[in-house]
């Protein structure tokens, strides 16, 4: 487990290594125009055809009200009174969610999750019946229906039970047909709007003089420190896809607060770049109590009165590792502490001690974030 975790590490920092060989990020990746975007879609529908592991429709209802609702539309007389005593256990009742692509057009297909909200034990095997997928404001977008697939499975008995992963969501590839185009404006009025997916002034400055290095001054403006206008040059206005490829393929320098995020839980710690120290001196020791517990059995003579008394017996040892101290000069980058205390053989958990104690002294400039 351990090689595994190493292995990752270092494939990781290598990556890290590899990216910094072009200079800056990608505005792609970086940031969205706006208009451009998914949507989300939802629908209730029905399960059939499953073996035994649907809801049970004396405990849910809603399930019982949905299948009778489909019988009735499909022209089946339907006593509701007879109805409540029947048993069936081959439906469940599931929600339908979807992300509709932006400038998807009309017959196409998307793949949808779906998932149980009854008792079901398992959607293994089942088909599910024409679904409507409706958008935020309540309109159609697309209609699902097909075989799920979940990739699991749940067999058992009263006495026994197997089961592999999680057999209640399922998923249906190019499971809904798309009826109706989401609205949507793209460049319209001559401009594009792009959003930071991380807001910071100084990245909107720097994309903002690229765009403008490129295609002239004026062409692009920061209104804050997460939207950049643009407006498109009159060469490109019946050309505004390879217009946007070109700004989308520009590369440049980022910026972000100084932050070292810590997670106790796992003992992980992740430090930026631009996060200073001013001078300070650190000192950490290890204080380790151990507290064990024997049972003592003590008998009575053999030809005397008395009982035998089981008494716990207690011992403590407490072991105190000699404690460092460390002397940080001020400008000095956090990661220098972390290879310094690393070199005396401070742990990871010692390290977010150290860093919180740090911070409460004011001495770290930059954000710590404890998860």
């Amino acid at each position: 487990m351990r090689t595994t975790v190493s292995i990752l590490l270092t494939g990781f920092i290598l990556l890290c290594l590899f990216c910094t060989n072009s200079s800056g990020a990608r505005i792609k990746d970086i940031a969205e125009l706006k208009g451009v975007r998914n949507n989300q879609l939802i629908g209730y529908g029905l399960i059939t055809g499953l073996a035994g592991t649907g809801d049970d429709l004396k405990k849910v209802l809603f399930t019982r009200q949905a299948l009778y609702n489909m019988l009735v539309r499909q022209g089946i007389t339907v006593n509701p009174d007879e109805f409540e005593n029947i048993k069936v256990n081959n439906v469940a009742a599931v929600m339908v969610t979807a992300s509709l692509p932006p400038f998807a057009k009309p017959g196409s297909t998307i793949d949808v999750q779906v998932s149980s909200i009854g008792d079901a034990k398992s959607l293994a095997g089942g088909n599910l019946l024409m679904t409507q997928l409706k958008g935020p404001d309540g309109k159609v977008y697309a209609v699902s229906q097909g075989p799920l697939t979940i990739g699991a499975f749940s067999f058992g008995g009263k006495a026994a039970k197997a089961q592999r992963n999680h057999p209640t969501v399922g998923r249906i590839t190019g499971g809904a047909i798309i009826e109706k185009t989401a609205p949507g404006k793209f460049a319209d009025d001559g401009t594009l709007s792009y959003s930071l997916r991380t807001s910071d002034f100084t990245t909107a400055a720097n994309m903002s003089d690229a765009i403008n290095a490129k295609y002239g001054i004026g062409t692009a403006f920061p209104v804050d420190s997460a939207t950049i206008k643009v407006i498109i040059p009159q060469a490109f206005l019946e050309d505004k896809v390879h217009f946007v490829t070109s700004i989308e393929s520009m590369r440049i320098e980022t910026d972000t607060n100084a932050k070292v995020v810590v997670n106790e839980r796992t003992g992980t710690i992740v430090m930026g770049k631009d996060v200073r120290l001013s001078t300070v001196a650190v000192s950490h020791g290890n204080l380790s109590l151990v507290v064990k517990e024997t049972m003592e059995v003590t008998q009575p003579n053999p030809l005397a009165t008395g009982q035998t008394v089981v008494a716990p017996e207690t011992s403590i040892d407490i072991v105190e590792d000699d404690g460092q101290l460390m002397l940080v000069e001020e400008g000095v980058s956090i990661g220098a502490v972390a290879d310094a205390l690393n070199a005396i053989g401070a742990t990871p958990r010692d390290l977010i001690a150290i860093f919180q104690a740090i911070k409460v002294a004011g001495a770290m400039h930059g954000e710590l974030i404890v998860l």
